[in-house]
């Protein structure tokens, strides 16, 4: 298997910064750079082997952005081939999208949903026999030849057919007839971890699922998985979180451009006077001489309690480090270190996820990952979209 050639990190124009006069309302300020997303996307897909389609995965409300945001701006990059997990969030998305474009749902149809596919032109990934024989039944009796995708379990052991169910419909494919299957595909489990022989193993059984599916387009690739090689790419890769500026190389560069930056609104500076505790627990205790900022974000707002103590945001250049435990609506920071010159007052931003702090360190400081920070952002932010068809930006609450 091909490791694929060195890579170099997608040159990033600096996402603007939203002054304190932006959404003066809100006490947190999402950034979205349309066109980063875009970039990002049109990179993978150029770093596909010739023939391979790229896919855009928008699920979890397109990883916490805004599914039919994101999907617009991938749509004008020239994405025609979507994935989201649940009905619900094909059914939304579905209405915003060109006549030309595919949108799969990964969970597939649970009985008595089939009709809600069709009726939308969803697709479903059909992974189960039984989800198999309710598709077949649908189309049978209302859209005889009505597409969906197969997804066969290669290691993962979540959704997919298993061996068993696979072995069955090579014996006998009557149940294939009354629809037509226009993927077959899996999920890899250890991409990124490129040395894992998982990744060597489930790319060998996805070549024997495809055997049983001659002709049928094959997908396995999802974002870490575009970097394994060609081998993993067949006809069609599934990125998600790289495209929001997740590193789908853990342990290398970053070969993705920022898309996101978080920043949270000051509400509050204190001067201390004499040693004293700060916040919940009395967990941290500030020297005289310190200035505590109060910023209007929390848990509630998707920044985890385990950053207490342990993030660093930042004013401009200066970096200002998280003090203090996380409550629900407010987090607490020295900004000891911003030169007197530039005075700290309410209004001003701290950058939580910017230049100086990607969402990756956030995440590796909290002990989680960057999927888990992007899909748990709150609605309480003021939302700016720079670039795609979001002409001048604009501010929006989600």
């Amino acid at each position: 298997m091909s490791a694929g050639p060195p890579f170099a990190p997608i040159p990033s124009a600096p996402i603007p910064s939203a002054d304190a006069g932006a959404a003066p309302h809100a006490n947190g300020i999402l950034t979205i750079d349309l066109d980063a997303l875009a970039g990002n996307w049109r990179w993978l897909r150029d770093r596909l082997r010739p023939g391979a389609a790229c896919a855009g995965v928008i699920k979890a409300n397109g990883y916490g952005l805004g599914d039919t945001t994101v999907a617009r701006a991938l749509v004008g990059a020239g994405c025609r081939t979507f994935f989201v997990a649940q009905l619900d969030e094909g059914l939304r998305v579905a209405p915003t999208l060109p006549r030309d474009c595919r949108l799969f749902v990964l969970s597939g149809p649970t009985p008595g949903t089939e009709a809600a596919f069709t009726d939308a032109g969803l697709i479903p990934v059909l992974n189960s026999r039984e989800q198999i024989d309710g598709w077949a039944a649908h189309a049978r009796a209302h859209v005889p030849g009505a597409p969906a995708a197969i997804h066969v379990d290669t290691g993962m052991t979540r959704l997919g057919l298993t061996p068993a169910e696979l072995e069955a419909l090579r014996r006998d494919r009557r149940a294939l007839e009354p629809f037509t299957p226009v993927l077959v595909m899996s999920h890899l489990a250890c991409a990124d971890m490129p040395g894992h022989p998982m990744n060597a193993q489930q790319l060998k059984a996805f070549a024997a699922v495809r055997e049983a599916f001659p002709g049928v387009p094959g997908s396995l690739a999802n974002s870490s998985g575009v970097f394994l090689g060609s081998d993993a790419h067949h006809d069609l890769a599934r990125p998600g979180v790289a495209l929001y500026g997740v590193n789908p190389t853990p342990g290398r560069p970053n070969p993705m451009a920022a898309v996101v930056r978080l920043q949270a609104r000051i509400l509050q500076v204190r001067h201390v006077d004499a040693p004293v505790a700060v916040g919940y627990g009395a967990s941290h205790r500030s020297a005289a001489g310190s200035r505590i900022a109060t910023a209007g974000v929390g848990y509630a707002d998707g920044l985890p309690r385990a950053c207490s103590g342990r993030i660093t945001g930042y004013i401009g250049e200066t970096p200002v480090p998280l003090v203090g435990r996380v409550s629900m609506d407010l987090v607490t920071f020295d900004v000891s270190a911003v030169p007197e010159t530039r005075p700290v007052r309410p209004g001003d931003l701290i950058d939580l996820i910017g230049p100086h702090n990607p969402v990756d360190d956030l995440a590796a400081r909290a002990g989680t990952i960057g999927y888990e920070i992007l899909t748990a952002l709150g609605f309480r932010y003021a939302r700016r979209s720079l670039g795609g068809d979001a002409p001048g930006g604009g501010t929006e609450r989600t």
